[in-house]
């Protein structure tokens, strides 16, 4: 059982990138699933998450209008679609999984995470 995060890289500001959380070993669609982020020298923030019945899905303030969340049960992944990419958006993104949203940026109090994926937005 796990949660695998993909998709990071290297990009302009204003740039796009879309991350993948990919699970295996369970059905994502059982479970609510967020986006984490964590810079260096920087406490972990909570991100997005989008609810076990894909109900209206959940952002962070400074992302809202630029970040999308969204799911595809029938390839088991999350994606989360980002753009207008802003060099505060730089950080390790990582997926987890928790049985509705909570916007906990605590890790242990979710069921469920994978290792991250390195975003970094850069001239």
């Amino acid at each position: 059982v796990q949660l695998q995060a993909s998709g990071g890289g290297l990009v302009q500001p204003g740039g796009s990138l879309r991350l993948s959380c990919a699970a295996s070993g369970f059905t994502l669609e059982s479970k609510a699933i967020g986006w984490l982020r964590q810079a260096p020298g920087k406490a972990r923030e909570w991100v997005s998450c989008i609810p076990q019945d894909d109900d209206r899905p959940y952002y962070k303030d400074s992302v809202k209008g630029r970040f999308t969340i969204s799911r595809d049960n029938a390839k088991n992944t999350v994606y989360l679609q980002m753009n207008s990419l802003k060099n505060e958006d730089t950080a390790v993104y990582l997926c987890v999984a928790e049985r509705r949203c909570t916007g906990s940026p605590t890790l242990e109090l979710y069921d469920l995470w994978g290792q991250g994926t390195q975003v970094t937005v850069s001239s």
